[in-house]
């Protein structure tokens, strides 16, 4: 059973996401929030195996909540806005995907499935605009990570898959490995690169990898 925590500020919203999770075979919502510290509060308490979050809401917002809760649980934001503030702002805080709003019920319930599996997701129109940020000018210009270098030659391979967004499955099937190995090897880069999730080291590559 996938225990999901959602937090958003609009009641009426609120109640739509819970009534589409709990509805979907293998999905529980075990709790609420309307602000972001008390997203945090009860991700700490309940250790939800995904929270979906809002970027805006009051007291704590969406990425400053996912920050700090992205260390311990999975996050999947979902948002009216999808400008470019609020997709990096959310990603580099640990987010494990982004969708917005509009999406459908049945790729919502895809969604939270896909990240409790240990596998980023970011919505299309989302995904080809930060991919375009990075082939539009320089990449930002940060110190390169001390565990970089502590990769594998094989880890190095699933580095740049990462790069490119495949998934598990489809790193497995390039590379010729077993799936299994493939999770083996990206938990390994998340811990040597100090990173919370997959899209990060997806950003990461795009930006050291070129």
């Amino acid at each position: 059973m996938i225990r999901v925590l959602v937090a958003d500020d609009q009641a009426a919203v609120r109640a739509g996401l819970v009534l589409i999770l709990d509805g979907a075979p293998g999905v529980s919502v075990v709790g609420e929030a309307a602000d972001g510290e008390r997203a945090v509060e009860l991700a700490r308490a309940l250790r939800p195996d995904v929270v979906l979050m809002d970027i805006r809401m009051p007291r704590l917002d969406g990425v400053s909540a996912t920050r700090e809760i992205a260390a311990f649980a999975d996050v999947l934001v979902l948002t009216t806005f999808d400008v470019d503030e609020y997709v990096f702002g959310a990603l580099r805080a640990g987010a494990a995907g982004f969708l917005l709003k509009d999406v459908d019920a049945d790729r919502l319930v895809d969604a939270v499935r896909t990240v409790a599996a240990g596998e980023g997701i970011i919505a299309p129109r989302v995904t080809r605009r930060l991919i375009g940020a990075f082939a539009a000018g320089p990449a930002p210009v940060r110190a390169r990570p001390r565990g970089l270098d502590e990769l594998t030659p094989r880890e190095r391979e699933v580095f740049a898959c990462l790069g490119e967004g495949l998934s598990n499955q489809e790193i497995a099937a390039r590379l010729d490995m077993a799936e299994t190995t493939t999770k083996t090897h990206v938990s390994r880069i998340l811990n040597k690169l100090g990173l919370r999730s997959r899209v990060q080291a997806a950003i990461l590559a795009q930006e050291t990898l070129g």
